[in-house]
């Protein structure tokens, strides 16, 4: 087990490499997580939802993911609340607070089964999946010395010694303090959770590596813990993230939201409840493309593509958008000739207005959209997650060779008489979106932007400018390079022998 001194130490980036690395010295890995909060998630090939980190390191160790690599995923839906997704279904919102002081499934008038005891749930689902990959590369959550949260702790230390897991804690230097707060980790532990605390990895060092010869003598001392590596910060290797942190810390240290005259400038609106951001990292590593972030006015008139990603929260963050100046901004755009597109909860926004009369989402049984789709969107308690092949509508004849998935509440249709005019035609044979035209449209799909048919449509009305792009860029293999990237940087820098040494003894 990875486990943190804090949050963002680098836990799941850690993970990844070490699922590579078990992969690429002919063992068969798999990562676990028993319980993640974050709103990136992934559809599993059999049609669940897990968290993105664990897909991403089952990417990495070259195995299909699947629930049981994350068993108990938390979907904030403010900052009270959270849908509560077990074995890659909903099963209902829980109130933080109710939460960490009754650990068990809600039961609700929909589902009066008795509720589930969520220890016992990722506790099996530890054991199927340690009974078909070894090793179990598991991650921890936050810091492990969360001591008023120990008594309901689902995923760290308990989770540990369930597993009956050598112990790594990760300590992050760049923000400072690593001495206190590795110290503090461990000598916060129990006797019986110390034990098990096998070594340290120092993350995120910045500089020379030799002015750290000391620290770690001392840190190794004060510990009494092997420091098994001191791995430098990295900037040149792209491996999908879990949660939208990195984008926070890219807006922050932008003074503005500037364009590039030599590129097509796509700005994405960073609405409150944003998920799966990890949609615009393949056009992001387009040459021709300058993508950022945005929740400024003046961000959306250097754009020339205006994108509205998906959301947790339809109906609440639409109602962020109309509340600003946003909503009007994007408007005024479109009518000036820019490219506007929704994904997911970003096309239900496009749309003519959301309905939720089962109060999926809260009290609002109708929220006006933006009018720029002529659809309607209902919510509805049934959760779509499905991975899905597709071919863009009109290429008929072709091959379904394009690959996205699904994940959402509602569904969506035209309204007001208008005839059907869909993004995408899926393998089952059901039309997704709504293309208003070649400058205004929406789609379901996540990943869409991954294929380069679709990242060539959208960037299609800007040739004049930036040309087509001179070769194939093949996002897959991507990913396989930077995982292979990511591993040669943290095998380079921890102690493997001392590692495998540490795995290999019973104590």
């Amino acid at each position: 087990m990875l486990a943190g001194t804090g949050s963002d130490v680098g836990k799941s980036v850690l993970a990844t490499a070490l699922c590579r690395i078990f992969l690429q010295d002919g063992y068969t890995p798999a990562p676990f997580k028993a319980q993640n909060m974050a709103l990136n998630s992934y559809a599993t090939p059999d049609g669940f939802e897990i968290g993105r980190a664990q897909a991403v390191q089952a990417e990495a160790a070259g195995v299909p993911c699947h629930t049981d690599m994350n068993p108990l995923l938390l979907k904030p839906q403010s900052d009270h609340t959270s849908q509560v997704v077990l074995h890659g279904r909903p099963i209902g919102n829980r109130d933080a607070y109710d939460l960490w002081r009754n650990p068990t499934s809600p039961t609700t008038s929909a589902s009066p089964t008795p509720p589930l005891d969520f220890r016992h749930e990722v506790c099996a689902a530890f054991d199927r999946l340690s009974s078909r990959y070894n090793p179990i590369v598991m991650e921890g959550a936050g810091s492990i010395s969360e001591l008023n949260l120990r008594h309901r702790d689902l995923v760290n230390m308990p989770m540990a010694q369930h597993a009956k897991a050598k112990v790594v804690l990760v300590a992050d230097i760049d923000r400072g303090g690593v001495f206190a707060s590795a110290y503090g980790s461990i000598a916060l532990q129990t006797e019986e959770d110390r034990r098990i605390i096998c070594g340290i990895i120092v993350n995120k060092f910045r500089g020379d590596l030799r002015l750290f010869d000391e620290g770690r003598r001392i840190l190794e001392d004060i510990c009494r813990v092997p420091v098994l590596g001191v791995v430098p910060f990295f900037k040149d290797i792209s491996i999908e993230g879990e949660d939208s942190v990195a984008i926070d810390q890219r807006m922050r240290s932008q003074q503005t939201d500037a364009g590039d005259a030599k590129k097509v400038n796509i700005a994405v609106v960073k609405l409150p409840h944003l998920s799966n951001y990890t949609d615009f990292d393949a056009i992001e590593h387009d040459a021709r493309v300058h993508l950022y972030y945005t929740i400024a006015a003046e961000g959306l008139k250097k754009a020339d593509i205006i994108i509205r990603p998906g959301t947790k929260s339809t109906i609440s963050d639409l109602q962020w958008l109309r509340q600003g100046p946003l909503a009007e901004e994007i408007l005024r755009q479109h009518r000036e000739g820019k490219t506007v597109v929704g994904i997911c909860g970003g096309y239900q926004m496009m749309g003519c207005e959301v309905l939720d009369p089962d109060h999926v989402e809260g009290t609002a049984e109708r929220m006006p959209g933006l009018g720029l789709l002529p659809v309607s969107t209902t919510m509805s308690g049934q959760k779509i997650t499905r991975q899905t092949r597709f071919r863009l509508a009109g290429s008929d004849g072709e091959e379904l060779t394009m690959s996205g998935y699904e994940i959402h509440m509602g569904t969506t249709h035209p309204v007001n008489g208008a005839p059907p005019k869909p993004f995408a035609v899926l393998n089952d044979g059901r039309q997704d979106g709504y293309v208003a035209s070649a400058r205004c449209f929406g789609t379901y799909l996540h990943g869409a932007l991954d294929n380069a048919a679709v990242a060539q449509l959208l960037l299609a009305p800007f040739a004049d400018r930036v040309g087509q792009r001179p070769q194939h860029f093949d996002y897959q293999a991507f990913k396989q390079q930077q995982y292979d990237r990511l591993a040669d940087h943290v095998r380079r820098h921890i102690d493997m022998d001392r590692l495998y040494q540490i795995l290999s003894t019973d104590d």
